[in-house]
């Protein structure tokens, strides 16, 4: 191996790290490359690492002196002169093998690098090209160049790329765990599967929400986008009083049985989210409260995706349903409808001191600025009022609009009575080739939810409209959907049949209460699609 590497002019330049992956795969690569089978002697081979010529580059450039190549180098001929391009011909046309196999169309050796990989080659490319000792040249009379200005995500830069393994840390002597091989088997489950996330490069302009700048294609050129996953629900980050301050949860029977064995004077929590945050499901919150407190437990209860948003002064599922007695530890954030940032939970006044006095998590981490709870408590205050009230009921109004617009159009919408419109797609890669191309091809923002955040084959679109998203938005948004949903391969499903898609039983509208009613009447086409 070690004979292959100082023989090999690309070999002998590449890290440590890329030898110990590759291991014994290369040497039948060797065998195929017409240089490293030419007829010459291995112990007259050069011997240049990454770091030795690293090393020899620099002192030749601080010498100002021409220095021979290395033994090892081979010179390309003008038919294979690199051309600088992002996806590998340049590495493959210096090696005769690789070039070879670049011309099959259906290579075993060679595949297309990944979007994300091009545009870590393309920073490294550019980064080399920075360390490049520049010319000497003649000072001239002529007027310097302004300085072009960096944009707002060009001035974050990436960190360093990580020079060793994790193995290289662990002693010798023994066998260890084979952490790095464990985790780049993990990753590459994940790409395999198409559950592996690819983040998009979007700065949300907070004058104009729901729109977006979107940098994914150039840290120096953007695009605007509109969005349409944001958990800024009411859009309330835009408010000017705010920027001027600166599961399914039905409980099973066996859980049940659980609570009625267990000791009354035994300390339990019972602990729940009110709307669920993937498919919008509200939960039967007093019959869970109930029985809870039947059995001698307390509750725990997530109205993350609910402050805000229901209530007559916002306060979420329990405001509404008017049982907030019943609840005795909530969870909210001053996220999401509030449009800030951080959390906060609520109970009475000695389970907070305990929280406050023997919780790690809340005793190591970090208080939030000042103005930034200026901003949360105007926007708790903005939401209160009537405004807040008014607010509300044009969010509701745009999501049950939405909501029908989706559904007459045949997409397999999950029927829920919440904020969140799920849209089933079952298939990973399919769900994540509808978000690449609504976004490159018209400019609209949706996230896939793939596996784990949801279960393998109820991969959906999770949509959340605002008050802000206008009718002509709607109907441009449903329009291109459905134009992606159809070249992907997905069939329309209308259906007739009004039943609800948790607990599968028919929607009878003379048992529901006014509220119930209320909302489902509203709708001209009550559907349910299954997965």
């Amino acid at each position: 191996m070690e004979a292959i590497v100082r023989r090999c002019p690309f070999l002998s330049r590449v890290s440590q790290t890329f030898l110990q992956k590759a291991g014994k795969s290369l040497i039948s690569y060797a065998q195929n490359c017409p240089v490293m089978m030419a007829p010459r002697s291995l112990t007259g081979a050069h011997l240049s690492t990454s770091a030795a010529h690293h090393q020899e580059t620099k002192e030749t450039s601080s010498g100002n002196q021409k220095a021979a190549p290395p033994a090892a180098a081979v010179s390309c001929p003008a038919s294979q002169a690199p051309v600088d391009q992002p996806d590998g011909s340049q590495t493959a046309s210096k090696c005769p093998f690789l070039a070879g196999e670049l011309s099959q169309q259906s290579s075993s050796v060679l595949r297309k690098a990944s979007l994300a990989l091009q545009e870590d080659v393309r920073e490294v490319r550019s980064r080399r090209k920075d360390q490049k000792p520049s010319p000497v040249v003649q000072p001239t009379m002529s007027e310097p160049k302004p300085e072009r200005k960096m944009g707002v995500l060009e001035q974050f830069q990436k960190p360093e790329l990580v020079s060793h393994l994790l193995q290289d840390n662990m002693p010798k002597s023994v066998r260890t765990f084979q952490y790095d091989n464990f985790f780049e088997k993990k990753i590459e489950e994940k790409k395999s599967d198409h559950t592996y996330r690819v983040f998009k490069t979007v700065n949300r302009r907070a004058q104009v929400f729901p729109m977006a700048d979107d940098y994914s294609d150039s840290l120096i050129s953007k695009k605007t986008v509109s969005v349409w996953c944001s958990n800024d629900y009411l859009g309330m980050s835009r408010h000017p009083k705010v920027v001027g301050a600166v599961v399914t949860y039905w409980y099973i029977p066996g859980h049940v049985r659980l609570l009625k064995n267990s000791d009354p004077s035994t300390p339990k929590i019972v602990a729940f989210e009110t709307v669920h945050s993937m498919d919008g499901a509200v939960c039967p919150l007093e019959e869970l409260c109930d029985v809870a407190h039947e059995y001698g437990a307390i509750t725990f209860v997530d109205e993350v995706h609910a402050v805000g948003l229901y209530g007559a002064r916002g306060g979420g599922i329990g405001d509404r349903d008017g049982v907030m007695s019943k609840m005795d530890m909530i969870s909210g954030t001053l996220g999401k409808a509030f449009g800030c940032v951080g959390g906060y939970i609520a109970s009475t006044s000695a389970l907070i001191d305990t929280v406050r006095s023997y919780a790690a998590g809340f005793i190591f981490t970090t208080s939030l600025p000042p103005m930034l709870l200026a901003g949360a408590m105007a926007s708790v205050r903005v939401l209160k009022s009537e405004e807040g009230q008014a607010l509300r009921r044009k969010h509701q109004r745009n999501v049950k609009l939405l909501r029908q617009m989706l559904m007459d159009a045949g997409l397999p919408v999950v029927h829920c009575p919440s904020h969140i419109i799920p849209i089933r797609v079952a298939d990973a890669a399919k769900n994540t080739e509808i978000c690449d191309q609504l976004m490159s091809k018209y400019d609209i923002y949706v996230q896939a939810i793939n596996y784990p955040t949801v279960p393998r084959g109820e991969e959906l679109l999770r949509i959340a409209p605002t008050p802000h998203h206008t009718p002509q938005m709607m109907s441009y948004f449903l329009e291109k959907l459905l134009i992606t949903w159809k070249e992907v391969g997905l069939d329309l499903k209308p259906h007739s049949t009004a039943e609800c898609n948790f607990c599968r039983q028919p929607l009878h509208f003379e048992v529901m209460s006014e509220r119930e009613k209320s909302y489902f009447s509203g709708l001209s086409k009550v559907v349910s699609v299954r997965a």
